[in-house]
């Protein structure tokens, strides 16, 4: 990789501006990612989290600045949009595989139809990051018929089909239960090992201190502390988030 290449950042916003109607939820965000480097989003509901992961790939239009991904400006729409977006994984806090299709018939689904790869390739590929990610066993069940976390390990399985620059997880655990949210974390940790670049939004304290090489924590929609994990939980410097990490971490 060139110096150059490797100075451009895998996201950079500048200046983005977001209102829902009245409401301005995300105000004046200036975030750049570097390459290979894990961003964890914590802060409190209500602060722009989601919306800014979901402005990353244009889910949601931004009213004002720019964001690049890899050097590239975010495209309008249309082709160039989703030329984009097959760059740009992305996985929910629902699960949004398709009901009806087999898990590997899920994860190959992208690769033949976005990509045009032909269909032996794709399942074998599919097979081996449904491997990678625990399930290789469940590949001809139905999402119905897995738990929680198996559903959103194939969601990151199928994520990961497309060969992404970046990562992007928007409260991924958040709709498990319990004892589901570490089997998705842990991949989610060999993902960060591995080198993806990945810009998580959070609750998960653990995984924070863990996997990420910065916190960003966001308050009314402004980024209030970008930190390393160690400093923002030592010793965070603004009131809102030690009135936030006083309120989670002693529960």
């Amino acid at each position: 990789m060139t110096a150059a290449a490797a100075a451009t950042p895998m996201i950079r916003m500048s200046g983005v501006d977001k209102f829902f109607g009245p409401l301005h939820v995300l105000k004046n965000i200036d975030l750049e990612v570097p390459k290979g480097q894990v961003v964890v989003v914590l802060g409190p509901s209500g602060s722009g989290k989601s919306t800014l992961c979901r402005t990353i790939n244009r889910l949601e239009p931004i009213d004002k600045g720019t964001i690049e991904v890899d050097g590239q400006p975010l495209p309008a729409e249309g082709r160039a949009l989703a030329r984009l977006r097959a760059e740009v994984g992305m996985v929910f806090q629902q699960f949004n595989l398709f009901a009806h299709k087999t898990i590997v018939e899920n994860v190959m689904l992208a690769p033949v139809r976005v990509r045009g790869v032909a269909k032996d390739e794709a399942r074998r590929t599919a097979m081996e990051l449904l491997e990678r990610v625990g399930i290789a066993n469940q590949a001809d069940k139905y999402p119905a018929q897995l738990s929680g976390g198996q559903q959103q390990r194939a969601a990151i399985a199928r994520a990961l089909a497309m060969r992404p620059k970046v990562m992007l997880f928007d409260e991924p655990t958040s709709a498990l239960d319990p004892e589901m949210v570490q089997e998705v974390l842990d991949v989610m940790t060999t993902l960060a090992a591995e080198g993806m670049t990945m810009l998580v939004v959070t609750h998960e304290m653990g995984f924070a201190r863990k996997a990420a090489d910065r916190v960003i924590f966001m308050a009314d929609g402004e980024v209030v502390e970008d930190t390393t994990p160690e400093e923002f939980f030592a010793a965070p410097k603004s009131a809102r988030a030690r009135d936030f990490l006083g309120k989670i971490l002693t529960h």
